[in-house]
């Protein structure tokens, strides 16, 4: 082999690739969770077709020149937005206080790859899972309960799903990193995001007049509501295209902001002392310390 070749065999990857490489490998260690697969899509899918099935006929009334939307496609929106929350920030922040715990973050940052790629492998990985969620939430929207889908809108939906997906990642990255110990991680993301769901017209189409302002108010200011009314204006027939809506959208790069500083704080690499977590050194033992001549 002469030196040319040489060269060209050790050269380093491209940034790109290495980016690939690692959203890939977290999507096949993501896909052998199957209860992160569950919660992550089969969970918004069944409350879809329930929700569906129990309400049946109504109407939703949402804002615009018609007045009413079908209540079956106003799920279909909500819960395609939910599922790309799943798949970002419940999925990042049970995700990394796990590896952290196991020592996986902390072998990866002994190796040659850059931490940049290490963590967009993370934050890649979920917006993909969030992608897939959508779709398959769209598709059985069409097929089965209507939804229309304007080739004028789609611009809107897919700046909106960039946007609120990156913003949400950001933010499971941020909690993921001030969460110290794994179990406790299930309990605090869904704790956040469910009790904004049911005030966020995600679960239970909500007028806003009928809301006490202080909730109205709440539920604005948090991501949530702003990143479920964007998506469902893009499949929502009495919004006219292109549907976009900047002011939610600026919600959302909040949000996202806030994500990036906490996260850039926060973010740990080793196991935290004092989690309970194994890191490798043994404790030492309590007790009377034997004497010479006992």
């Amino acid at each position: 082999m002469n030196v040319t070749s040489i060269a060209t065999a050790s050269t380093w990857p491209s940034s790109i690739a290495l980016l690939v490489r690692q959203i890939r490998a977290q999507l096949t260690q993501f896909v052998r969770i199957p209860v992160a697969l569950f919660f992550t899509i089969l969970m918004p899918l069944g409350m879809l077709l329930l929700f569906n099935s129990l309400f049946a006929g109504n109407a939703a009334t949402v804002e615009g020149p018609n007045g009413e939307w079908p209540l079956q496609q106003f799920y279909v929106g909500s819960l395609a937005a939910f599922t790309a929350v799943s798949g970002t920030f419940t999925n990042l922040a049970n995700m990394i206080p796990d590896r952290r715990e196991n020592g996986i973050m902390k072998r990866w940052r002994g190796t040659p790859l850059p931490r940049w790629a290490y963590i967009g492998g993370f934050v890649g990985s979920g917006i993909v899972v969030a992608l897939g969620g959508l779709l398959i939430m769209l598709g059985v929207g069409v097929v089965f309960y209507g939804t229309d889908i304007e080739a004028a809108k789609l611009a809107a939906a897919a700046v909106t799903f960039f946007v609120g997906t990156t913003s949400f990642a950001a933010l499971g990255a941020a909690v993921g990193g001030l969460i110290r110990k794994p179990d406790a991680a299930p309990a605090v993301a869904n704790g956040l995001i469910l009790p904004l769901a049911f005030i966020s017209n995600t679960f239970v189409a909500v007028d806003e007049s009928e809301m006490p302002k202080w909730l109205d108010v709440a539920s604005s200011i948090f991501p949530l509501r702003p990143f479920v009314a964007s998506m469902q204006s893009a499949f929502n027939p009495t919004f006219d295209a292109p549907a976009f809506n900047w002011s939610n959208l600026g919600v959302l790069v909040a949000w996202g902001l806030v994500g990036v500083l906490l996260a850039w704080r926060f973010f740990k690499w080793e196991p935290v002392a004092g989690d309970g977590s194994s890191t490798g050194r043994s404790r030492p033992r309590h007790g009377r310390v034997k004497q010479s001549g006992e």
